[in-house]
Parts: structure tokens; sequence; C-alpha cells
């Protein structure tokens, strides 16, 4: 009953959902002109084919009462956004964890990563329920109080919203026959068609996460239109516009963490409310292997982020003053604190841990020096290129930029820093991989040297890109990035590699002891899944806010009555309120799709390919 209940539900509300947006896609009057018109990005001939931008006197606004309708959308907007990624990211880990226990050769670990999919393969199914309710009730509160707004953009991609509800209707389907299926797929040569089907259902979500950033992209910078705002017939450029494929990459990696962070956050509440060891050491095993998938969507963030804002800076330099040199410049800061929050939150984590491998006390020496690194890094990264200053101190200083601090806080230095961060996380990576392990292999002391010099030099190349760039103009020294970035990422990748070709045949010194790690260190990852979620709370603020007083730059203006910047105080307030209304519904889906279910927590095994159990050696011994 329940399951035929869970189906009734999803299937009606996505019915509901698809029936809305072909009743905007083509409910809109067809209007054709015949003149013609020239793309405003593109710079492209174009006949029009859409309706123009309404102007001030044309936009209508519906009122209730005296209600702040903005707040109301900005509150179910941000909570929708927080759904559609949680929905596009459960999916992917599902299909990663059931690769991962086809792939695994430890009959014990294999049926652990399967029964994890599962369990996150049914949250999926009712989060997605949940999100077209709430993207239901978005639409419609979109509908009623911007009317224009919406007439013109549904007149506008009219051409996509068949496709939009094809391809939602498409992952959905494909999604409920991904877990109804589980069971009767689970045979070995059947079950490499059921992981088929979940990839499947990951390229629709893909597309319907590229469809709806096409909105975003299209009101921060509209392209596909003409000057009146008129849609020019070409769709390929209406949604590829200037800020799109940064756009798509920022997002994507973003819905990753977030949906990362919200398992995490789950295993530490069920770690601290665990009442065996068995199931302590379940959800520990749990938010280790989440921490490492939100890692990995962390360590390109800035990168993608750098892209993203290179690229408003490339439509409008107006508008990136704006973000990160006028009006919102201190969110930024603050964003910048919590981004070195997070790596510092993940190397804290990765040296508590070390506390469940007998012989990670050999490498509590290097931490030290490692933190010292990272600070160091940590404060260059957080250091502002302008500071606070009333009016009189301004005009004292004879502009905006401090005689003094003016000087630091450039992209070049900051670029370099968290470059050196990304290097001091992999380090403390490494080292965690080597913590219960003696190598044996011959060129041992070679490997060390070899990967001291890799990350020396790498660090040495990054450092001096970020002191050249004090010597170039600006416009020619945002592109010392990209040298950067493939540094950092070459000693990454060649570090790892080289570490893990070190470590074959190494000699254990116990299985990994889960659930003995340290009460602050699970805090700490619980602190990590709130500071991932309320960062990318905090970009959505930023990333809407740049457009001012604008529903589509320089096309269609915002003339509610409501039509200003909120403060960073209040942006705080309701991002964070955002933030605890999301987690309270995930966790009660959680509980529902827990109950009267015992996870799949098995037995530790000792890794196949060590050779025998040694004890731990002492620190003098190699490291």
């Amino acid at each position: 009953m329940k399951k035929r209940a869970y189906r009734v539900i999803g299937l009606s509300v996505l019915l509901m959902v698809v029936l809305a947006a072909l009743g905007i896609g083509w409910g809109l009057q067809s209007q054709s002109f015949a003149e013609e018109a020239t793309d405003l990005y593109f710079k492209t001939p174009g006949t029009p084919e859409g309706p123009p931008a309404p102007s001030p006197q044309e936009t209508v606004y519906s009122r209730f009462g005296e209600m702040d309708s903005r707040l109301l959308v900005w509150f179910v907007t941000q909570l929708h956004t927080y759904f559609g990624g949680f929905v596009l990211a459960l999916p992917i880990f599902c299909v990663l964890l059931e690769f991962l226990g086809l792939r695994s050769k430890n009959p014990e670990l294999a049926l652990r990563y399967d029964g994890l999919a599962r369990d996150l393969a049914k949250v999926a199914l009712l989060a997605l329920s949940v999100t077209a309710v709430v993207g239901s009730c978005m639409l419609g509160i979109f509908l009623y109080f911007y009317p224009s707004f919406m007439k013109y953009m549904g007149g506008t991609f009219k051409t996509f919203m068949p496709v939009y509800a094809f391809v939602f209707l498409g992952e959905s389907l494909l999604l409920i026959t991904y877990y109804y299926s589980w069971n009767r797929l689970a045979a070995p040569a059947s079950k490499w068609a059921h992981a088929s089907i979940g990839l499947l259902s990951n390229l629709f979500g893909t597309a319907l996460l590229l469809l709806a950033n096409a909105w975003s992209a299209f009101m921060m910078a509209p392209a596909g239109v003409d000057a009146k705002g008129q849609f020019l017939g070409n769709g390929w450029h209406l949604l590829h516009s200037a800020l799109w494929n940064p756009l798509n990459v920022h997002r994507f990696l973003a819905n990753i963490m977030s949906g990362g962070a919200v398992v995490m956050a789950y295993a530490c509440y069920r770690f601290f409310t665990s009442k065996s060891e068995k199931e302590s050491a379940y959800f520990d095993w749990v938010g280790h292997i989440f921490l490492f998938v939100t890692v990995i969507a962390l360590l390109p963030m800035p990168f993608a982020g750098y892209w993203l804002m290179r690229s408003v800076y490339s439509f409008s330099q107006s508008m990136g003053v704006t973000m990160m040199g006028g009006l919102l410049t201190w969110l930024f800061v603050v964003q910048a604190i919590l981004i070195g929050v997070l790596f510092l939150g993940v190397n804290f984590y990765l040296w508590q841990s070390m506390a469940r491998l007998r012989g990670g006390e050999r490498y509590q020496p290097y931490y030290q020096v490692l933190l010292s690194v990272f600070m160091v890094a940590l404060f260059v990264w957080l250091t502002p290129h302008t500071v606070f200053m009333s009016a009189s101190e301004v005009k004292a200083m004879g502009g905006a930029s401090h005689p003094v601090v003016g000087n630091y806080g450039v992209m070049s230095a900051k670029n370099g820093a968290v470059n050196i961060m990304i290097l001091v996380t992999t380090m403390s990576f490494l080292y965690y991989r080597r913590a219960n392990r003696t190598m044996v292999v011959p060129w041992v002391t070679k490997g060390n040297f070899l990967i001291g010099a890799l990350f020396f030099l790498g660090s040495l190349n990054i450092i001096w890109l970020s002191v050249y760039g004090y010597y170039l103009p600006a416009k020619l020294r945002v592109g010392l990035s990209s040298p950067q970035a493939a540094t950092t990422l070459t000693v990454l990748v060649v570090g790892i590699i080289i570490n893990r070709m070190m470590l074959k045949g190494a000699v254990l010194h116990g299985p990994v002891q889960w659930g003995k790690i340290s009460l602050r260190g699970m805090a700490g990852l619980f602190g990590l899944a709130a500071a991932f979620t309320w960062v990318m709370g905090l970009m959505g603020y930023i990333r809407s806010s740049g457009r001012l007083a604008w529903h589509v730059s320089e096309l269609m203006a915002d003339v509610s009555p409501w039509a200003f910047t909120p403060d960073f105080a209040f942006a705080a307030k309701m991002v964070t309120l955002n933030m605890m209304v999301f987690w309270g519904a995930v966790l009660v889906l959680f509980w529902m799709s827990q109950r009267d279910q015992s996870p799949a927590i098995g037995e530790e095994l000792a890794e196949g390919n060590a050779r025998v159990l040694a004890p731990p050696p002492s620190s003098s011994q190699e490291a």
C-alpha cells in the first residue's frame, strides 16, 4: 500500500507539473514580426518571433495585502533549488555506489555499497515528489505575483517548455524504474543493466539542470534576443548565453556538494544516536565516503567560480564590479571565509580520522607543519582588497582604495592561496592513506623524495605566478589562473598516482576501525555539512543580486514595490532559514525511508591486497 501511495502521489504531482509547463509553453499567444533585428550577444541577424520585454509601465504585479511577495518567492525558489540539487545528486551517488559494489572483489563491501545505494534511491524517490510539489508552488507563486515576467519568459522560452516537461517526466519514470527494479534485477547478469538505468536517469537529470540554468543565465546575460527582448528564432543562442556554460559547471558541482553535505549530516546524526557499535561504525563509514565525494566536487569549485565571475566581467563589467568590487564585495569576503573553513574542516576531519587507523600516530608531527602552511595561505586568501570605510575616511584617502590593504587582496594572490590550500589538503589525504600501512617497495626513499619534490616545485611555481601577477595589468593578470590550476591538478593527480604505486603490497597493521573516530571529528563533519549548504544558499543570493533592479538585465526592469537589494544581515537570515527548513524536511525523508528497515551493515574485512597484518611501526620507522 505504501509503494502504491508513493506512486500515486509522485505521478499525480508530475502530471500537474507537466500540464503547468505545457500550459505556459503553448497557452501563450504566438507572435510573429517581419522586421529584421540583431542578436544582443551574438550580433547575428534574425527575425523576431517572440514578445518584447514589457516596459515599466506595462509590467504588472499582483499583491496580497502588504506582504512582500519577493521574500516568499525567494524562500520557495531557494527551497526548490536545494531540493532540485538534492534530487540531482542522489541518483548520481546511487549509481556510483552501485558501480563500486559491482567492481568490488569483497562481497561484504559490495553488499554494503549496494545497500547504501538502495537506501539513497528510496530517499531520492521521496525527495522527487517533494521537489515537484515545491516546484508547483513556486510556479503558481510566480504566475500570480509576477504575471508580466512569466508571460515574457514563457513566451521567449516556449519552444523549450515541452522539452523541459518531457525531460522531467523521463527522469522521474527512470528513477521510479531504477528503484522498483532493484530486486528484480539483482542477479549478477542483470545488475549491469540495472546500473545502466540509473546512469540514464542521471543523464536526464543533468539535461534538466542545463535547461533550468538557461533561465538563470538568460536573466543575468540575455542572448538570442534583440534590443527589445524579442526572441530571434535561434534556440541555441537563447540557451547558450555568455554565462550558461560556467553556470552549468558551477551549479553541477554545487549540487553534488549540497547533496553530499546532507548525507554527511544525516550520517553524523545517526552516528550520535546509534545504539550499537555496528550501527555507529556503519554511519561513520557513510560519513567518510560522502566526505570524499563532496571534496571531489569542492576541489574544482574555486576554479569554476572564477570562470563564472570572469565570464560575468566579460559580459558586463558593471555587473562584475557590483558583485566583486561594489555593493556585494563583502559577501565574497564572507564566502571566502566559508571556503577557507571548508578546507580547514576537511583537513581537521582527515587528521581526526587517524584514530581509526593503527599506526596513524606516526604522522601527528606533520600535522602542525601542514596546519601552519595552511593558515598562512588562508590569511592571504581572506585578505580583502577594500575595507569598510566611512564617507569621511574615503574622502581623506582620496578614493576607496586603502594605501596599504589596497595593494593586497588581488585575485592573483588569492588564486595562489587557494591552490596552496588544495595542495595541503592533498598531502593530508596522502598521509591518511599511509597511516595504517608500511610500504615495502624497494624505491620507498626515492618515491618519498619524488613526491616531496613534486609538491615543493608545484608550490614554488604557484607562488611565483602569484607574485608575478602584481607586475601585470589586471586584464593580463587574470590569465595566470590557468597555469596555477594546471600546476595544482598535475601535482594532485601525479602525487596520488605515485603514492598509490608505493602502497602496492604494503604491510597492513589492521583494518580500519570504523566507529572509533573522536566525537569532535564527527562534530566537525556535521559543521562541514552545514557550511556546504550555507555557502550554496549564499552564492545563489549573490548571483541573483548581481542583476540589481532588473528581472532580465538591461531588458526588463524590476519596478515592484520591493525592488531593492537586501543587506547582508537580512540575506544571511533568509539563507539560514532556508537551510534549516530544507534540512528538517530532508531528515524527515530519511526517517520515512528508514522506518522498519535496517541498513546493510555487513562486516569489515581487511583489504585484499594487504600481505600480512603486523604491529604498527614506531615513529622512527619509515613514514
